[in-house]
């Protein structure tokens, strides 16, 4: 067995931080203590369920089992954007536009270079970590867009009547909305190797990689996630603006 491995036992023993957590919220009476204990759960149980399917699929399912894996987080992923944003009219179908440009450009450019392997060993896992990125990303921004137009409806109205497109009436706040995605990413990126150890890294060198190698696989993920991010985030950005106005550039919301 590997050492840096947990053992089963070791994960049963970190339910006691799961404990831990629960004991804060009660304590702090933050009514959150249920929510908890049934994402932890739900976690185990999905990634026991996951871990299970992602043996076969690495070694039977081959490129078409990892493109149908990627494909069902980029739907499940637009589902919980879509949610976020559900202010925005077809913001499910927004978010898998976004998710797929985005993710799609991102991973489809590095497998052209050949930076990454085809194998779904590979596209599975990183295409997860890119998906997840771009989720947080297309959500921020399409929470922003309802937001916005329903705080600021007036202002918007009024710059419609003074002659502007619904575009450039609402260009303040879809440029607001692609900045407040990519904030996290940027600083996560100015601050990585001083602050943190990403997830990538910090995989390989518990699987006894060399530094080095870890490192250069980290900065290919970091930069893949940013520019996923960053595609994503602008796609829905545009595709969800227009779907806040009708064909006479009125406001829907």
């Amino acid at each position: 067995m590997n050492g840096n491995i947990p053992s089963w036992a070791g994960v049963a023993a970190s339910v006691g931080l799961v404990a831990i957590c629960v004991g804060v919220i009660v304590r702090e009476q933050l009514g959150l203590a249920r929510e908890v204990v049934v994402s932890a759960v739900r976690a185990a149980v999905q990634l026991v369920a996951v871990g299970a399917v992602l043996g076969w699929l690495f070694d039977h399912a081959g490129l078409p089992g990892g493109l149908l894996w990627l494909t069902l987080m980029l739907l499940v992923g637009a589902s919980v954007s879509g949610r976020r944003g559900r202010v925005v009219p077809g913001s499910r179908w927004v978010a898998f536009a976004a998710l797929t440009a985005g993710v799609g450009a991102t991973l489809g450019l590095l497998v052209i270079a050949q930076v990454i392997d085809t194998h779904p060993r590979v596209i599975v896992p990183v295409g997860g970590m890119v998906v997840a990125a771009a989720t947080r990303g297309t959500s921020v921004v399409l929470l922003r867009l309802g937001e916005g137009a329903v705080a600021s409806r007036a202002y918007v109205e009024a710059r419609l009547a003074l002659g502007l497109s619904a575009a450039e009436a609402f260009a303040p706040h879809r440029r607001l909305a692609q900045r407040t995605a990519l904030i996290t990413d940027i600083d996560a990126v100015k601050t990585v190797g001083l602050i943190s150890l990403p997830g990538a890294m910090t995989g390989l060198l518990l699987a006894g990689v060399d530094p080095l190698t870890a490192i250069r696989y980290q900065v290919v993920v970091m930069y893949m996630i940013l520019s996923a991010v960053a595609v994503s985030g602008a796609v829905a950005a545009q595709l969800g603006a227009r779907r806040l106005f009708d064909d006479a550039e009125r406001l829907v919301v």
